[in-house]
């Protein structure tokens, strides 16, 4: 699923990502409102991770995104 898409559907979307990154707050789901450079730096924030790793994990999570999420 392109970006795009995961940012129409953000309302739907909001669990899967609760899911991959429970760290996130409710707070910073809203506010990240589905942009991707928001959520990179939020991840890297709540993880303490770098960069690089925060993007590799969008990817992964991006690449694994599903239409049947958006039901």
């Amino acid at each position: 699923m392109n970006w795009d898409r995961i940012e129409g559907n953000w309302t739907q979307l909001k669990g899967k990502v609760r899911e991959q990154w429970g760290k996130l707050t409710d707070d910073d789901i809203d506010v990240i409102a589905g942009k991707r450079e928001q959520l990179s730096g939020k991840i890297q924030e709540r993880y303490g991770i770098a960069r690089d790793e925060a993007d590799r994990q969008l990817d992964t999570w991006q690449k694994n995104a599903d239409d049947r999420w958006l039901s």
